[in-house]
C-alpha cells in the first residue's frame, strides 16, 4: 500500500472530536493562511462532496469528491477518482480521516492512499507531512479549545 499519514493524540473525548470534524471543517481543513469551504454534501457513502480552497493571493482550488465511507463518530473516506455521475478522473488518492479513543482522549489519524509509489512520492513532494500536519495541528487546537 502506497500510505502517508499523520497522527496526534487529542486530549478530547471522541464525541467533541467527531463533532469538530464534521461541523467546523471549515477552521481545520487547510493550513492557514488558507481558507476552506466543505461541503459533505448528504454524509454517507456514495454522496458527492466539493471542497473549495481560497488562497491568501486570491487562489481558489475547487477539489470534487466522492464519500467513499461515512462511519459516524468514527471515519469518513473521500476519493477525486469518481466526479460527477460516477465519472472517473484522474486519481490521486484516498483521503481517510479517522477517530479512536485512546485513554482519556482521542487518536485522530489522518491518510492518503495513492495508486502508485510516484503518486505517493509525489504527494511527499508537494508537502504532505507540513500541510497535513498542520491541519491536524489545527483540529487538535480547536478540540482542545475550553
Amino acid at each position: 500500500m502506497h500510505e502517508l499519514s499523520v497522527t496526534r493524540l487529542i486530549q478530547a473525548p471522541p464525541h467533541k472530536v467527531w463533532a469538530v470534524m464534521t461541523q467546523r471543517t471549515n477552521e481545520w481543513w487547510c493550513p492557514k493562511p488558507w481558507r476552506a469551504e466543505v461541503d459533505f454534501g448528504a454524509r454517507k457513502a456514495g454522496a458527492m462532496s466539493m471542497a473549495t480552497m481560497y488562497g491568501p493571493d486570491g487562489e481558489v482550488n475547487k477539489h470534487p469528491g466522492f464519500i467513499l465511507a461515512w462511519e459516524e463518530g468514527r471515519r469518513f473516506a473521500f476519493t477525486d477518482a469518481i466526479v460527477g455521475d460516477l465519472e472517473p478522473s484522474g486519481p490521486f488518492m484516498i483521503g481517510i480521516f479517522q477517530i479512536d479513543p485512546e485513554g482519556d482522549g482521542t487518536r485522530y489519524t489522518g491518510r492518503a492512499r495513492h495508486w502508485t509509489p510516484e503518486s505517493m512520492a509525489h504527494h511527499r513532494e508537494l508537502g504532505f507531512e507540513q500541510g497535513w500536519g498542520a491541519v491536524a495541528d489545527q483540529l487538535k487546537a480547536l478540540c482542545e479549545e475550553s
